[in-house]
């Protein structure tokens, strides 16, 4: 994890490098992708969905969070990310929701830069180091 500044200008200057963004998907579904199958079950992406944090913590604070409420809210992220409700989500479904995920994100954000705790190898720290290595250049 790492600490990077970000404002909602480099989320959709990402967004629209399709190419990028395209690539920056298609690499996170293929290590979330663990069967290999081409699509994501619930299990798959229960990782990732883990990993947004949602609800764990209170202005910055770690909270221990109702764990029937949290499964509740992890189900209906997927069901968001599984647009023909079949119980999985294909490349299509996947990245047609993380650029909404994204531009909501952005739309929040504004035009303010703010401080977030990104991991590694998430979406959002590439589109950090695409704007970075274009304000280098």
């Amino acid at each position: 994890m790492s600490v990077e500044i970000l404002d909602g200008a480099t989320i959709v200057n990402f967004l629209q490098d399709e190419e990028a963004f395209s690539v920056s998907v298609r690499n996170r579904f293929a290590r979330l992708d663990t069967d290999n199958d081409g699509l994501l079950s619930y299990a798959e992406m229960l990782k990732e969905l883990q990993s947004l944090r949602v609800l764990e913590t209170h202005f910055g604070i770690d909270v221990e969070p109702d764990p029937d409420e949290l499964a509740h809210v992890y189900e209906s992220l997927f069901v968001q990310f599984d647009h023909n409700l079949n119980g999985t989500i294909d490349l299509d479904e996947f990245k047609k929701e993380t650029r909404q995920m994204m531009l909501a994100m952005a739309d929040g954000l504004g035009f303010v830069p703010v401080q977030m705790v990104l991991e590694e190898d998430s979406i959002l720290k590439t589109a950090v180091e695409r704007e970075s290595n274009k304000l280098a250049a």
